[in-house]
């Protein structure tokens, strides 16, 4: 008996249908996605944080440039105090010269954030513009933001004034009893920033001062 054939054809959209849908996400696809995308963005926000932070650090340094290394000031050089302990002659007004021996006491004044190094310098006295005694400044350096005191022993000798400045100059001073004095220096230097910076500078003084005759003590000091 021979089997009966079945003459029906299956239905192409059932077909169609029963299959799967290659072109359709899944869900991982999208989760994956997504993830890359929120890293990405987090990176973009680390690098922009990164970048504010680097522009802030350099207008740091900047201020920090112009506050410190373009406000950098000459130190101040200047006659603290004078002694006078063996040495005081002193003659008189028909017979006038001195020869003194005073205990200087000089001040180094650095108000920069820097420390200060200086060469080798002569201070020199004057009586009316006339030299009449030296103090050696020994090199060294003084801290940032701080006072240094050096003292040295000078000679005051009136040996180098010229006759006419003696019997009319001189001999008047010590008639009225008051030595006037000059001292001036220029101490060259650099200071020195961070091992990094060094910048010129210089200690200069310029300062007036009297002697006492009657006291032996050195007083009214005016500097520049």
């Amino acid at each position: 008996m021979a089997e009966k054939i079945s003459d029906e054809t299956p239905n192409p959209e059932t077909i169609n249908d029963e299959s799967p849908n290659p072109l359709a996400p899944s869900n991982d696809e999208e989760s994956i996605t997504a993830h890359s995308k929120d890293q990405n963005r987090k990176k973009q926000m680390t690098c922009l944080l990164y970048i504010i932070l680097f522009a802030v650090f350099q207008t740091g340094i900047i201020l920090l440039f112009v506050l410190v290394f373009m406000r950098m000031t000459n130190p101040k050089f200047r006659v603290r105090s004078g002694s006078f302990i063996d040495t005081f002659n002193v003659g008189t007004e028909a017979s006038p010269s001195f020869d003194l021996r005073m205990n200087t006491q000089f001040m180094v004044k650095n108000t920069n954030f820097g420390r200060f190094k200086y060469k080798d310098g002569t201070v020199t006295f004057a009586y009316k513009g006339i030299p009449v005694g030296n103090a050696m400044i020994e090199k060294g350096r003084v801290g940032a933001r701080s006072t240094k005191k050096v003292d040295v022993v000078v000679k005051l000798r009136s040996n180098g004034l010229s006759l006419n400045t003696r019997d009319n100059e001189l001999g008047s001073d010590i008639s009225s009893g008051v030595l006037p004095l000059t001292s001036s220096v220029k101490l060259k230097g650099k200071i020195h920033l961070m091992e990094v910076i060094k910048m010129k500078k210089y200690a200069q003084m310029n300062c007036s001062m009297e002697i006492d005759i009657n006291s032996r003590t050195l007083g009214n000091i005016i500097c520049e």
